[in-house]
């Protein structure tokens, strides 16, 4: 084994490979295939891919496939607190020891070929997955889907979230352009969902072309609200079902949740048992951290949000608004270089009292004063201020709120991993990872 700590295994993947986005599956491809043999995994596999939307889907699907009795993988990305997080059974991130067994095996199949940080832990999944054998997985795409590491294995179900504008520099500046390569992950005469009602036509195109039967919404299946705690799915062969919310923040996660029960009936008829019952447990019982995560401190409302695009500041925004808070609403905002601060920031202009804009560390990271730059002076806005780090920022924001106010921390997945590891709540988490 070349590393005897997934720290150091970590460290030497950040440094491999000659970029840290390398779209394409040629490489992992050989890789796995010294490895297996074989891209079709041995057990069920659900693909999701799309702009917003994906982690909550994950969470609800591998809930409702849990709640029914199946031993679930699921493979997300970024992480928040720990690396494990990416690669879970059942709920529970793998360990150290098992992520570490499968990076040797990779190593020593990999020869000479050079894989990203990315491909790794995709890879590592699938051993692990492989290793454990599961009944399921459930696969979050990392960005894109045509070239991305996780369309190197074939899904029975392919999902596809809302589409927006992001990662345009890679997938393109249009709709219609990111949900080409978001449906890069359909196969031929295999099952798609799409969690829109009006996807962009290439994505019906795409599908179209390879024969892929596609469940839409609003067609293949509609829902809607009935009480403050029921709503209502129907299919078109099946009669209306009378749901409990699931328990997550927004009503824009019913959206989310009826496609994933549209998978869910496509699983069953392929052949898995999936009842009723499991699916309104999976979803009273799903949970998934830094989405609209609402913490009391003191008298004050920390809100941890992951949002870092236009559509995701356009549902944080709405649910803002229906909080109804008294209060001054105050905002711990880091980004990526890449993401579009300008647009986040107007949709939530107004809301805001104050912007404590932070900078993030690395290559991608954007500073504070850049941030501001962007967003503010333009405008002639006078309600920020710039800080070297997120903590500073927290700190400050902290400190301008009284009782009744709320701080919301958003922008990344590193903006609220800043902030959960000083938050006593998310203590626990920490010091079982570090054990």
């Amino acid at each position: 084994m070349r590393f005897s700590t997934l720290p150091q295994w970590l460290e030497w993947q950040e440094k491999l490979h000659f970029t840290e986005i390398d779209p394409g599956l040629a490489r992992i491809g050989q890789v796995w295939e010294k490895m297996q043999g074989q891209t079709h995994l041995p057990f069920k596999v659900v693909t999701i891919a799309g702009t917003n939307g994906k982690g909550s889907s994950v969470a609800m699907t591998s809930s409702i496939l849990m709640a029914a009795g199946y031993r679930t993988g699921t493979y997300t990305s970024p992480h928040l607190l720990a690396y494990n997080e990416r690669i879970a059974i059942n709920g529970t991130p793998c360990s150290d020891e098992q992520i570490c067994a499968s990076f040797a095996r990779i190593d020593q199949a990999r020869g000479d070929i050079s894989l990203t940080y990315f491909e790794f832990a995709t890879l590592a999944a699938a051993d692990i997955f492989r290793q454990q054998e599961i009944d399921i997985a459930v696969l979050e795409v990392g960005m894109g889907g045509r070239l991305d590491a996780v369309n190197l294995f074939d899904a029975d179900v392919a999902l596809i979230t809302p589409i927006g504008l992001d990662h345009t520099a890679w997938l393109g500046d249009t709709r219609e352009k990111i949900a080409y390569e978001k449906a890069g992950i359909i196969r031929a005469q295999t099952p798609v969902v799409c969690s829109e009602s009006e996807p962009p036509h290439t994505l019906i195109d795409y599908a179209n072309s390879l024969k892929a039967p596609l469940y839409k919404a609003g067609m293949a299946y509609r829902y809607s609200p009935l009480t403050a705690d029921t709503w209502s799915w129907q299919s078109t062969d099946k009669e209306a079902m009378v749901l409990p919310y699931p328990a997550l923040v927004g009503d824009y996660q019913l959206q989310n949740a009826a496609a994933v029960i549209q998978v869910c009936y496509l699983l069953r008829e392929q052949g898995m048992l999936i009842d009723d019952s499991a699916i309104s447990d999976g979803l009273k019982n799903v949970v998934l951290a830094g989405r609209f995560q609402e913490i009391r401190h003191e008298d004050i409302t920390i809100i941890l949000d992951v949002t870092h695009n236009q559509q995701g500041a356009e549902n944080l925004q709405r649910l803002l608004s229906e909080r109804n808070s008294t209060g001054n609403t105050y905002a711990v905002l880091a980004m990526l270089k890449d993401k579009d601060c300008q647009a986040v920031t107007q949709i939530l202009q107004k809301d805001i009292a104050h912007w404590f804009f932070a900078g993030l560390d690395g290559s991608r990271g954007m500073d504070a004063q850049s941030i501001a730059a962007k967003t503010m002076q333009n405008a002639g806005q006078e309600n920020f201020s710039c800080h070297t780090t997120v903590i500073e920022a927290y700190e400050q924001a902290l400190l301008h709120a009284q009782a009744g106010d709320r701080v919301l921390v958003f922008g990344s997945f590193h903006t609220v991993e800043a902030v959960m590891r000083v938050l006593p709540e998310f203590q626990n988490r920490l010091t079982s990872t570090a054990e």
